[in-house]
């Protein structure tokens, strides 16, 4: 029995990057708003919070840059910011969605991503270059890789606390330990949501709904059901509490489905890694410098090609790869050439991690991996690798394998043969899923099955089906999360000013 009942002009269901951006561009109409969170306040944010910061967004120049961040004149006369130019961001995007990313959608993306980031910053969100994470040394200058130059002070959890600062500073009202559970549909309208506030039944009504709660990467049965067997038993590296909630709410309405609902960013996650993502540690159980090294399987022979790009074009997809392998694991094996090039996630306390002195000695370590057959990968490795090619870890050097190695390695292929040797159990851990519901793109109106707009209805962030197809290129889900997030907002606050 629903005991209370209140009124908005723009509910927001979320708490995390994209929902904040639509609360604050909805506030920014005059609408008065409400934001549902399912989470407690110490665990809010959504996957936001679990992010590493990173932001891909369209620059060419550092005046672009600094429209977003301070960069001292030392540090661009002493630093290669490279580019991500309109037309660069599309290629990465449409090479690795294999050209199904909606256009309408992918423009948008594209297109006001910079100004979204200026937008960004005139919220206080504070931005610093990525020289721990992107860039390394060549002839004394920094070169900055894979076209992500700026990151997020203090990462996703940063973020997130720049965002709570200006939604407080707005006044905007949010409710902790709130799940939303329906929405309210009248007349062939949306007009509010039924929620669980601490357990207590209560209507919450507005001219225009948000949704931005995320996908279902924390619901075991959704990822069974929609990518397939064995996915139950991935990893998840974020929130517990994106359970497909709000997907399942406005499926119920007739909201049209829309993208790679087959389809999820998973990446190589610590093999003995909680359950749900650690406020704590963030994101730090990754593993992404496997590029510079050896995915050995229980098989104890490789299955990817890691050194096909930067981790930043294929982490996402890998995830997917350790999964099928049997026992749903991986160990990463580098020497101690590549040591100094390792990423910080690799020096946590929490890690699953071996060392030995010779290859015969790793063998034995290598916890469910046959141990002839890896030394019988490597040594085959090592005999075919090109030694005319230098290796340069700031580019995709070419330095490739020769004919006879299965999967080939196309760059940074080094000969594992400098002790001591270190391994990193790994599995699947699940980001975010890519199936959501289909847009008006420039409104974040929800669509029904007929592709008629449902009054009052909008969606921003990991809900917005179509922009991603079975791979996803670092750093995009944040600025995808602001930018529809924004759009939303706006079109929700617009929506329901008009019928004040």
């Amino acid at each position: 029995m629903t005991t209370s009942q209140q009124e908005f002009d723009v509910i927001v269901v979320g708490k995390g990057n994209a929902a904040l951006c639509s609360a604050l561009s909805a506030h920014e109409t005059g609408a008065s708003v409400l934001v549902i969170e399912a989470a407690s306040q110490d665990e809010s944010g959504g996957n936001s919070r679990f992010a590493g910061g990173v932001m891909r967004f369209a620059y060419e120049t550092v005046e672009d840059l600094r429209k977003v961040t301070e960069i001292t004149e030392k540090e661009e006369s002493e630093t290669d910011f490279g580019t991500n130019t309109e037309e660069e961001f599309f290629d990465d995007l449409f090479r690795l969605t294999q050209n199904r990313t909606d256009l309408d959608l992918s423009d948008l993306l594209v297109r006001r991503s910079l100004e979204t980031m200026i937008w960004l910053r005139g919220k206080g969100v504070k931005f610093v270059p990525n020289f721990g994470r992107q860039s390394g040394m060549v002839n004394g200058r920094r070169r900055f890789f894979g076209r992500l130059p700026i990151e997020v002070s203090g990462g996703g959890a940063g973020l997130v606390d720049f965002l709570d600062q200006a939604t407080k500073k707005a006044g905007i009202q949010v409710k902790f330990e709130t799940r939303t559970t329906s929405l309210i549909y009248e007349d062939g309208q949306v007009k509010g949501v039924h929620a669980l506030e601490k357990g207590v039944p209560t209507q919450y009504r507005a001219k225009s709904v948000v949704l931005a709660c995320g996908g279902f990467e924390a619901n075991p049965e959704m990822r069974t059901r929609y990518l397939g067997p064995g996915w139950e038993l991935a990893k998840v590296r974020g929130s517990r509490f994106n359970q497909g909630d709000g997907l399942k709410m406005a499926l119920d309405i007739g909201a049209a489905p829309y993208g790679n609902w087959s389809g999820c960013h998973a990446t190589g996650w610590d093999r003995n890694a909680p359950e749900f993502g650690d406020v704590a540690v963030g994101d730090k159980f990754q593993k992404h410098s496997y590029i510079f090294g050896l995915l050995i399987n229980a098989e104890g022979k490789r299955f990817v090609d890691e050194g096909l790009d930067f981790h930043s074009f294929t982490y996402a997809k890998y995830g997917g790869e350790v999964l099928k392998q049997t026992g749903q694991f991986a160990w990463q094996v580098f020497d101690s050439k590549v040591k100094n090039l390792l990423r910080n996630e690799y020096r946590i306390k929490f890690v699953t991690k071996v060392t030995a002195n010779t290859l015969e000695e790793l063998a034995g370590k290598l916890e469910g991996v046959n141990p002839t057959n890896f030394l019988n990968t490597v040594n085959n490795y090592n005999s075919k690798i090109d030694q005319d090619v230098p290796f340069d870890h700031t580019i995709k050097d070419g330095k490739s394998t020769r004919e006879g190695v299965e999967p080939p390695k196309t760059n940074w292929a080094q000969a594992l043969d400098t002790p001591p040797y270190e391994a990193y159990q790994t599995t699947c851990g699940i980001t975010f899923t890519f199936g959501g519901l289909r847009t008006v793109p420039d409104q974040g109106q929800v669509l029904d099955v007929h592709l008629n707009p449902i009054p009052g209805l909008y969606c921003a962030g990991e809900m917005v089906g179509g922009i991603f197809y079975f791979n996803y290129p670092s750093g995009t889900g944040l600025v995808s999360g602001a930018v529809f997030g924004k759009i939303a907002g706006l079109a929700a606050g617009k929506n329901a000013r008009h019928l004040t």
